[in-house]
Parts: C-alpha cells; structure tokens; sequence
C-alpha cells in the first residue's frame, strides 16, 4: 500500500436540529465546537483533539429511515476512553438522567446512549489485552 491511515478524522450525520444537537455533544460528551465561519453552519463542527463530528441538517422533505433497520447504513460510532473516565462517564450518564446500555465485549466494555436524532454512540475501554 502507498499510504498509511493513521486514524479516524471525523463522522458526518444528519440531524434534525443541529444547535439542539450541537448542545448535546458539547454537553453530555464535552465535546467542543470548531469556529469555521466560512462554513455558515454547514456543517457545524464538534470535536476533541483528534477527532470530530460534522454535523449537517437533515432534509426533513426526504422520508424517515427506519432505525431498528440492519440493513446499510451507519450502525454506531465510538469513542476510546481510559478505564478511569469510562466509570466518570458512566456517573455523568446518571447525574444527567440518561439511560445508558452497557456491554461487556470480553476484551473491552462498553456503555451505548443514543443522541436526539437516534445515532448510537459508543463509549468503550479496554479491559483484557
């Protein structure tokens, strides 16, 4: 191969409000919105320090997507945390009231909350190398 890819850049999704959104990110992930005015909010950008979140209005004229669907399409996307903070997360979730899924993957656990627009979000950690 003539290239290298050395991680994850960013994900795009679509929400129905993006400032709703946006506040979601910021608030239950801590994540930090980027200052790209040229853009005008298409998309609105959050992120950390490698990685980010595009996030682009939805075109409520097109029909709805079945989210229960396995069929193709985006599932979920994770996020990499320390042992420490996941268990911070996991109190945050609950001083937040957000009901969360966790899993346990055998080498790693897991925790799983939806954002306002139905994407599933994965917290996960490394628990068995």
């Amino acid at each position: 191969m003539s290239f290298k890819i050395n991680s994850l850049d960013h994900i795009a999704i679509r929400a129905k409000d993006q400032q709703r959104s946006v506040e979601w990110y910021e608030k239950v992930l801590g994540l930090k919105r980027g200052n790209f005015p040229e853009w005008k909010n298409y998309p609105v950008f959050v992120g950390g320090e490698n990685f980010g979140i595009a996030i682009f209005p939805a075109n409520l004229n097109d029909p709805e997507i079945d989210n229960t669907s396995r069929n193709s399409r985006l599932d979920h996307f994770a996020f990499n945390v320390s042992n420490e903070d996941f268990e911070k997360a996991k109190q945050h979730y609950k001083e937040l009231g957000i009901d969360f899924i966790f899993e346990d993957h055998h080498y790693t656990h897991s925790i799983y909350v939806k954002d306002p627009d139905g994407h599933l979000v994965e917290l996960t950690t490394v628990v068995k190398q």
